[in-house]
Parts: structure tokens; C-alpha cells; sequence
């Protein structure tokens, strides 16, 4: 992607840290949390890839081509699971943003198209907001926090894995759409 080296690196280290969590993530026992935690890795290793500084490593046009097909192709199987619940939706879309940068690296354009960029823009950025509020503390009412049986307390409750942290999947997500804010708008 354009842009200065510095910021660059660090967009790959987030991205490729975040694709690494999503890999932890796959151990989870829950089937759709695997599934939906390996769509994300691509995306985070994706991500990362397609950050790299262009004065470190200028890939060929191939490669980008083949960016565009492989984030072609997640669009696709996003869609089709998009049948069975919305959140594919958004998988879908960042699918699709991952695309078309990559088909605009392809075509050798330093610029996309405005107005598509500009609604990936703002999508990414109400997510973004929407996502970071979901990340704050929630004040709960109700019996003091030792009253009833929880992880760790004998109650029978198990505590949750690194793959089944959802504060830690939600912090994921974050990252990622932070990124992809950051490469849509070097493009």
C-alpha cells in the first residue's frame, strides 16, 4: 500500500498480531467461533501482507492479482454463509474492501474509486466506533460479584479459553477494522 514506512510497519505488526490471535482463536470448542476466528486470521495475515512498506518490499502486479483473488473468493464464502447469519455480513464487506484494494494495487492505480472508497470509509469507521463502545465496562447491578458461582468459584462453571474470550475477540476486531481504516486511506 502507499504511505510512510514507519506507520507501515507498525500496521503489519498489528495486523499480523491480531491474525496470530485468531489462530489461538480456532482452538475454541465452539464450531462457529473456529469457523468465523479463521476468516479473520486470513484477513489479519492478509492485512498484514498487503501494510508491508512498498520501499521493503514492492510485491509484482501477480501478486496482487492473486491478493484480489483470494479476498475475492472470502467475499464469496462470506456471502454464502451471510445466508445463515448477519454477522457474515461484515466479513463480507471487509472481504470485498480487501478486493478492491488489492484490484486497484493490481490495475497500478495510486487511487481507487472515490466514492466506493468513501463508503468503505465511513462502513469501517461507524464499525470502528460501534465496536470500540462495545469494549467498554458495563456497570451491573444486581448481588455483589462473589455472591454467585462463577469461574474459579467450585460452582461448576468452566473458565473461558483464550479462544473464547469474547472481550479479547471483540478487541480482535477492533484492531482490524483500525486497520483497514488506516489502508483505505493510503489508497
Amino acid at each position: 500500500m502507499h504511505g510512510p514506512a514507519s506507520p507501515g510497519w507498525l500496521l503489519v505488526a498489528l495486523c499480523a498480531a491480531t491474525g496470530a490471535y485468531c489462530l489461538l482463536r480456532m482452538r475454541s470448542r465452539v464450531e462457529e467461533q473456529r469457523r468465523t476466528a479463521g476468516g479473520e486470521a486470513l484477513m489479519g495475515f492478509g492485512m498484514a501482507a498487503m501494510a508491508l512498506p512498498a520501499a521493503a518490499l514492492a510485491p509484482p502486479r501477480w501478486a496482487w492479482v492473486a491478493y484480489a483473488a483470494v479476498f475475492g473468493a472470502a467475499a464469496l464464502r462470506a456471502l454464502w454463509a451471510a445466508r445463515s447469519s448477519a454477522h457474515h455480513l461484515h466479513h463480507l464487506v471487509g472481504a470485498f474492501a480487501m478486493a478492491y484494494m488489492a484490484a486497484v494495487m493490481a490495475s497500478g492505480a495510486h487511487a481507487g474509486v472515490p466514492a466506493l472508497t468513501g463508503v468503505l470509509l465511513a462502513y469501517f469507521t461507524a464499525y470502528v466506533l460501534w465496536t470500540g463502545t462495545r469494549l467498554m465496562p458495563v456497570v451491573v447491578t444486581g448481588p455483589e460479584p462473589g455472591a454467585w458461582p462463577g469461574p474459579g468459584s467450585g460452582g461448576g462453571v468452566r473458565a473461558a479459553g483464550w479462544g473464547d474470550r469474547l472481550e479479547l475477540a471483540r478487541a480482535c476486531r477492533l484492531s482490524m477494522g483500525i486497520g483497514m481504516l488506516a489502508m483505505l486511506l493510503t489508497l
